[in-house]
């Protein structure tokens, strides 16, 4: 029997990642999915597809703020951790918090990658290698179609219920704009 719950962090009301904290892993039926996502957001998500290369519509987004998972609004990567890669598509050289970004292994395309989840609903974001920059040298390539933007000043709009206010966890390594 698959695990259900899931250990991850989350913004409180004030716009602070806190946790982590035991949550429901989100499983929703195809069918539902395919009510709440785009066709291209479904094919991306859910059917672990790619979009094609320099087509994203966050891979020249600079503002500061949050990245979150189409599927389940769970925080993934932050701004100050993006940098242009080349590749085509957003890259992050770590995630938000190490728990919200689960890693499987992928043996499709007669080659072994390491592919990127959403650790809460399983939702694919795609893949990381080891040729980023430091200080992690990882590049987590990710799909804009599985992924959301939250401006900086907006993070308190992603509160979840279960975040204490007592615990926090700073997002952003730099100064406020």
């Amino acid at each position: 029997m698959a695990d259900h719950t899931v250990r991850v962090k989350v913004f409180n009301r004030q716009g602070t990642l806190v946790g982590p904290f035991e949550m429901s892993k989100v499983v929703k039926t195809d069918a539902e999915w395919r009510q709440q996502l785009t066709p291209e957001q479904f094919s991306v998500a859910r059917s672990k597809g790619t979009e094609r290369p320099f087509c994203g519509t966050l891979l020249d987004n600079k503002q500061q703020g949050v990245y979150i998972c189409i599927c389940c609004a769970l925080p993934l990567f932050a701004s100050d951790a993006k940098f242009n890669s080349g590749t085509g598509w957003p890259s992050f050289f770590q995630p938000v918090a190490e728990e919200n970004v689960a890693t499987h292994a992928d043996r499709t395309f007669g080659m072994t990658r390491v592919e990127i989840l959403c650790a809460r609903c399983d939702g694919h974001l795609g893949h990381v290698f080891k040729d980023g920059p430091r200080p992690t040298g990882d590049r987590h390539c990710v799909n804009s179609e599985s992924l959301s933007f939250t401006a900086a000043e907006a993070l308190a709009t992603l509160a979840e219920p279960v975040a204490d206010p007592q615990v926090s966890t700073p997002v952003f390594s730099s100064s406020p704009m």
